[in-house]
């Protein structure tokens, strides 16, 4: 299968990389260092289910430059989705699709707004892997999942060979029979895990431990889910337990990547995660006392980061 993966950082390195070592046809559209190291020494991949090289690699800034996919994985910030999606079209071979593997709710419906909404599935990741250095991946744990859906519900021919291919590279591949709500089921996670981090300045073994600050966490997700259950999300009666689950299972030291963004100086996904459940619960109509707070606490190191920083409408 002919796969095109935009963005080679932890995510799309480490998936594009086990798929080229199971035999599939890769190519990246990365940029800058990252680019610069693809073409000169190739991916490396260091991961508890393989550690590898992948050499030569095909890899381009420009996706037209680069010949159509039958799936393109998108795989870079929320923020950055805005920015690419209209340069995919020429990456897509007739029948393809794109799949969004971002943090948050809002990457597919911005691609199908771009490319179409035939042409955009759902998705989401659940892994741990970062970029060690350029053209350097790192993948931590056994986790590594991708779940994916038609945007309609269910299954389709084109999600199940694609699902194939990813188990054949040892990637976990599951289809959702409900992908919006799996990814509001994700969010509640990961936008509180990332936000209330960064706003403590904790790992999470510190963050869930002391009962102020795992309350803020509970209080985060509950609002998240309010929100998507007033935009018609199916999400069951325990989400908020779930997702309070995956936090007490993460490794005491861990910290999701938003925060090390915000920590480390650099454009994070602010606007995508707390932004947008601000954003999204003044649209329904929910009041979100808990996102605003947490928006506008970490506002002013985003805005020292990328400049005079967008508001949320």
């Amino acid at each position: 299968m002919r796969v095109a993966v935009v963005g080679a950082g932890g995510v799309g390195g480490l998936i594009g990389g086990l798929l080229a070592r199971a035999g599939h046809e890769v190519a990246f559209v990365a940029r800058g260092a990252t680019l610069a190291a693809l073409r000169e020494r190739g991916l490396e991949v260091e991961s508890p289910r393989g550690t590898f090289r992948v050499a030569p690699v095909e890899a381009s800034d420009d996706p037209g430059a680069l010949r159509p996919a039958e799936a393109v994985l998108v795989a870079v910030k929320g923020w950055q989705v805005r920015e690419v999606a209209p340069r995919l079209a020429p990456l897509l071979a007739p029948g393809g699709l794109v799949l969004p593997l971002e943090n948050g709710v809002e990457a597919a419906p911005t691609l199908a707004r771009a490319l179409g909404e035939e042409r955009v599935v759902g998705g989401l990741c659940h892994l741990f892997a970062w970029t060690e250095a350029p053209g350097v991946v790192k993948h931590a744990g056994d986790l590594l999942r991708v779940t994916m859906g038609e945007r309609r519900g269910g299954s389709s021919a084109r999600l199940e060979r694609l699902a194939a291919a990813l188990r054949e590279a040892k990637v976990d591949a599951v289809i959702s029979p409900d992908i919006e709500a799996a990814a509001w089921e994700k969010f509640l996670f990961i936008d509180a895990f990332g936000s209330v981090g960064a706003v403590t300045r904790a790992p999470v073994g510190v963050v869930r431990t002391l009962p102020e600050s795992r309350a803020l966490l509970r209080a985060a997700m509950e609002e998240t889910a309010a929100v998507g259950r007033a935009r018609g999300v199916r999400l069951t009666a325990d989400a908020v337990e779930k997702a309070l689950a995956l936090i007490d299972a993460v490794k005491p030291e861990s910290t999701a990547s938003m925060q090390r963004d915000i920590q480390g100086g650099r454009p994070s996904e602010l606007f995508d995660q707390p932004g947008a459940v601000v954003r999204l619960a003044a649209e329904a109509g929910v009041d979100a006392p808990v996102h605003r707070f947490l928006y506008a606490a970490l506002l002013p190191q985003e805005t020292a980061a990328r400049g005079p920083a967008r508001p949320v409408p």
